[in-house]
């Protein structure tokens, strides 16, 4: 994938991702909302937050250096499902995102996470909002490492059989639709939207 506007669109729909860094030696991973967003000077980041009793967070000082993992829709591709012989193979979407990470603090804390809240409660019939909290409620946010990465590399895949026939192609379609599972289904939406 090299469209930037197309990856931008994979990330703000597959924001649950896997932060991963090293960690006093350690690699360490865990699995939150990053979201897509830009900063005050114009540059792509992705924002989220730890809790505090997550030590993940204490080697972003030692080691500013992240790697974010987003998957999409992905499905095992049975060989039966084409018109010859060959091996079984696996279809997928998943973007890595290589950056710099850096704890954020007060009001960008709160900026923060009323996105993030904003984001999720759109479509709810009584949508909390974060200037509605009380400061007791609000006192949870002590609780939390805020953070901001800033993209210094993104690699994007989709593997998606383009290298099948149309017959194929198509029969892969159909068959991923039949299984009703909710990844195989989203794969074959996928499918039928990439241009090959």
């Amino acid at each position: 994938m090299k469209n930037r506007e197309e990856i931008h669109a994979f990330l703000q729909s597959n924001s649950f991702g896997i932060l991963i860094n090293q960690t006093e030696g350690e690699l360490t991973a865990t699995h939150i909302p990053l979201e897509l967003d830009t900063d005050k000077e114009g540059k792509t980041i992705l924002h989220g937050h730890l809790s505090k009793e997550n030590p993940q967070w204490k080697g972003f000082s030692e080691n500013d250096q992240v790697l974010a993992v987003f998957s999409g829709p992905h499905s095992y591709i049975s060989s039966s499902w084409y018109d010859h012989e060959n091996v079984p193979t696996w279809n997928y979407i998943a973007v890595h995102v290589h950056g710099r990470i850096k704890i954020i603090e007060g009001e960008a804390v709160i900026a923060h996470l009323k996105k993030l809240v904003d984001k999720y409660e759109k479509a709810s019939e009584n949508p909390v909002r974060i200037e509605d909290l009380s400061k007791k409620t609000m006192m949870q946010t002590r609780g939390i490492v805020a953070f901001e990465i800033e993209i210094t590399e993104i690699n994007a895949t989709k593997k998606l059989s383009q290298n099948r026939d149309d017959n194929n192609y198509q029969n892969i379609i159909s068959e991923l639709e039949k299984t009703k599972e909710n990844q195989s289904v989203a794969l074959a939406n996928a499918m039928k939207k990439c241009p090959r």
